[in-house]
């Protein structure tokens, strides 16, 4: 990227995501005009554990920031915000230093915690207080796993942090964080906006032991000197409230109206759309959006491109090896584009880390029907990307009924949105046409577009999103190909996990006796 050195104001959004943290500044048309990198490791002191040094976030944040300073002006920027890995917290001291590892979102230590969070409060319950029932992905029940293994380090936390409460503490020396960021930790009452205070308690923890909320879009508190020798950013620099990656990742695809959906084709596939009511449903969760006083129904498929990159570490490294100047995936694409819908026969159900809505099972497992000598490898590809594809309709379905609304297009971005195949495949099987975002850094916009809000760039967050935001190609559901997914989609898919997990379950039950 160019240095730009001018007048113009600018703004910047820094993602504090799993594995690095970007800093991007960002102009009033959204445009991306500067940009810093920092990467940082992820810990696994046990097989299913996923831990971060929280220091790593704002040493990352720190180099990010000085990166991205020294292409422009210092004197340009405005005010930042912060999107981050959601449901990942820190337990710190009174001076904000953390006392143990962060447990990370894909942390799966805590699942006999889910099952006891199940029997005392009760699922439906939790769900409808914090709009999500309890999961592993969640911070809650991992909350709980420390009470019960380290229950000194818990109960002495001066504060209880989210990855924007962190980092806002360190740049400004307020614990302050947005209602869009807390709230994937399962412990906010999403009807009331506030801390679940009688849900808190009955843990045995405090409310105070939590960083205070404000709504997206509210300033937070001004960079101190301190903050402002580490990063480069200007003393008294505003810091604005922004969301989780997954919600700002919506807003930098401006799904700010009804009916317009964003489709995250990331490691993670995400995927929601507005309400201005409370919905809450077994097919999805319920999260604050990142525009005041409303609130996303979301879809989460835990395995998403992590589940092709899966398949191509297993069963396809050696396609690194070819003299063509094409990646194993674009190889693979290529041999299943050749393909008709369907697979040849193939049938994939993409459970490959479990499944949160709209079974919420942490024993699922994927599920693979079919198979013949016929069969090479480039049928399976094809047949994961289907099976994400089936799995979008069938929460999005779901979906629609519940909140009421017929979606007329999904925005799509992250990594997977740049295969035409997949695209294509998503239409075709959801129905839905598909709409290739045009910024490659849609959760970091995001943050971006609340930051431009707070200064006022624009009247208010949608009026931001649409002068900061833009779609491309278009992909287009082909009916006589729809037709042939809507039956296999009913048929087959539709009953095949409530009909073949029991016999899965049993099997792994078996083999592990």
């Amino acid at each position: 990227m160019t240095t730009q050195i001018s007048n113009e104001p600018l703004v910047i959004g820094i993602d504090s995501s799993t594995t690095a943290c970007k800093a991007i500044a960002w102009d009033r048309r959204g445009r991306a005009v500067a940009e810093g990198r920092a990467s940082y490791p992820l810990l696994q002191p046990e097989p299913a554990w996923h831990e971060q040094n929280a220091e790593d976030w704002w040493a990352g944040a720190c180099k990010a920031l000085r990166e991205c300073i020294s292409q422009i002006d210092a004197r340009q920027v405005q005010a930042i915000a912060i999107t981050h890995q959601r449901e990942s917290f820190v337990p710190v001291d009174s001076e904000g230093r953390p006392l143990r590892n962060a447990i990370l979102w894909s942390d799966e230590r805590s699942r006999a915690q889910v099952e006891e969070l199940e029997a005392r409060f009760g699922r439906d319950e939790l769900h409808r207080l914090t709009g999500k029932p309890p999961s592993m992905t969640q911070s809650l029940p991992k909350v709980l796993w420390l009470l019960e293994h380290e229950p000194e380090t818990v109960l002495r936390a001066h504060k209880i942090l989210d990855v924007q409460a962190f980092l806002v503490h360190r740049l400004t020396g307020h614990y302050r964080t947005s209602l869009a960021s807390a709230d994937p930790m399962g412990l906010v009452d999403l009807v009331n906006r506030r801390w679940a205070s009688e849900l808190i308690q009955a843990l045995g923890l405090h409310v105070s032991q939590f960083a205070d909320m404000a709504e997206p879009g509210a300033v937070l508190g001004q960079v101190t000197a301190t903050a402002a020798r580490a990063t480069g950013l200007p003393e008294g620099l505003p810091v604005v409230a922004a969301a989780g990656d997954g919600h700002c990742a919506g807003l930098g695809a401006n799904a700010t109206v009804p009916g317009r959906a964003y489709l995250n084709l990331g490691t993670a596939v995400v995927s929601g759309v507005i309400s201005a009511d409370y919905p809450c449903d077994r097919a999805f969760r319920t999260l604050i959006a990142p525009v005041p006083g409303y609130y996303f129904a979301e879809h989460v498929l835990r395995g998403g491109v992590f589940t092709i990159g899966w398949f191509v570490e297993r069963f396809a490294s050696d396609l690194r090896n070819t003299w063509l100047p094409l990646s194993p995936e674009e190889l693979l694409e290529a041999a299943a584009a050749k393909l008709p819908p369907g697979a040849g026969g193939l049938m994939l159900v993409p459970y490959w880390n479990n499944v949160m809505n709209p079974y919420w099972d942490p024993a699922a497992s994927g599920i693979v029907i079919g198979w013949t000598g016929a069969h090479g490898r480039e049928h399976l590809y094809r047949a994961i990307l289907e099976g994400i594809a089936y799995e979008q309709r069938l929460v999005g379905d779901a979906m629609m009924t519940a909140v009421e609304q017929r979606f007329t297009e999904y925005v799509t971005m992250g990594g997977g949105s740049r295969s035409k195949l997949w695209c294509q495949i998503v239409a075709d099987v959801t129905g839905v046409p598909v709409l290739r975002s045009t910024s490659t850094e849609a959760t970091c916009l995001g943050a971006g577009i609340l930051a431009a809000t707070a200064v006022g760039w624009h009247p208010d967050v949608r009026a931001a999103a649409d002068a900061m935001t833009a779609t491309a190609e278009r992909f287009t559901p082909q009916p006589d190909i729809q037709a042939r997914y809507d039956c296999l989609y009913r048929e087959v898919y539709q009953p095949l996990f409530p009909t073949v997990q029991p016999l899965v379950d049993r099997l792994t039950a078996l083999t592990q006796a």
